[in-house]
């Protein structure tokens, strides 16, 4: 009975064998579709982020836009500021001091370059006058032949006032002295120092009374120098000449009216067209006015301010004129003054 149940046993076995095998396949396939479902949840999760996220990064562009649109304007604008700055700062004193500068140095740069060419051209001059020999004409037989060749003789320029040297040395020493303040008028009531004197002294003698000379420094130093040449011309010429004062200035030519009423002791009356002083504005009033005091056989004394930076050709012809050279640091103080 045994042997007969064997059978059996092994058909149920495959049977067993059979249903395991179809249920494999069913899980396999169940797997499979499993799989394909989660694929496509996968491939539906992906396709929604992508959906989501364009619109945070066309935001997120726009937004970069709007700030390089407000960044450029901000550019625009402080461009536009600091052009207008500088246009500012140019149009101000302080950014054309560095103008001025560079103006002043080139006109001394000029200057001292003419005064080089000026001094080399002098050292080729024979400054020794040559004697003019008039030999006689061989078809002149009445002159005999031992006659003397005549000499004609130049006098220098520098000893127009050898003359009166000791008079004027003589009240160059008093202008040394202790001031005089209850003077005459037309008098020198102040006192020079010893640059004032060397300044006069070299116009006197060595400039025969016509040229320029350095500034003193300030307008009330070269007005007193003035003060005391016009002292020293009324000994010499009593009411002959005629003192006429070139500034461009109003203001300037008030100081100079001040300080000559105070250093000589004058008033108002002496200032005007018929007095000892006129002022002017302009050189060729100045000019007008000297050829007039000639007419008459009067001397006129030109004083031409520091500030002037140069001297009309036609007051070259007179015979007293002194005009004051100002240095660059004189200058740049006076375009501060304007």
């Amino acid at each position: 009975m045994a042997e007969a149940d064997l059978p059996n046993s092994k058909e149920t076995s495959t049977d067993g064998s059979v249903l395991n095998e179809s249920n494999l396949k069913e899980s396999i396939n169940e797997v499979s579709s499993s799989q394909e479902q989660v694929d496509q949840l996968k491939d539906n999760q992906q396709d929604q982020s992508k959906t989501s996220i364009e619109p945070l990064l066309s935001l997120a562009l726009t937004e970069l836009q709007n700030k390089r649109q407000e960044l450029e304007k901000e550019i625009t604008e402080l461009t536009t500021k600091k052009n207008k700055l500088e246009k500012e700062i140019n149009n101000s004193f302080s950014g054309q001091s560095d103008s001025i500068a560079r103006r002043v140095k080139g006109f001394q740069d000029y200057l001292t370059g003419a005064l080089q060419s000026l001094a080399q051209s002098a050292e080729q001059l024979e400054l020794v006058v040559q004697p003019v020999v008039v030999q006689p004409s061989p078809l002149d037989e009445n002159q005999s032949s031992e006659e003397k060749a005549k000499v004609e003789t130049i006098p220098a320029i520098s000893d127009t006032f050898k003359p009166d040297e000791s008079l004027i040395r003589e009240c160059l020493e008093q202008f040394l002295g202790q001031p005089d303040f209850y003077a005459d008028p037309w008098k020198l009531r102040r006192s020079l120092d010893t640059k004032d004197i060397e300044l006069l002294e070299d116009w006197f003698f060595s400039m025969g009374g016509r040229g320029a000379q350095p500034s003193r420094g300030n307008r009330s130093r070269n007005v007193l120098i003035g003060a005391a040449l016009i002292s020293i011309l009324g000994e010499l010429y009593g009411d002959r000449f005629q003192t006429l004062v070139l500034a461009s200035q109003p203001e300037r030519l008030g100081e100079w009216r001040r300080g000559l009423q105070d250093a000589l002791g004058l008033g108002r009356e002496d200032f005007g067209p018929s007095s000892g002083i006129v002022l002017f504005e302009r050189a060729d009033g100045v000019v007008d006015r000297a050829d007039r005091l000639e007419e008459r056989g009067e001397v006129p004394l030109i004083l031409i301010d520091a500030a002037e930076q140069s001297v009309e050709i036609p007051v070259l012809q007179f015979p007293l004129w002194l005009a004051f050279a100002a240095g660059p640091e004189e200058l740049y103080s006076e375009e501060e003054l304007l």
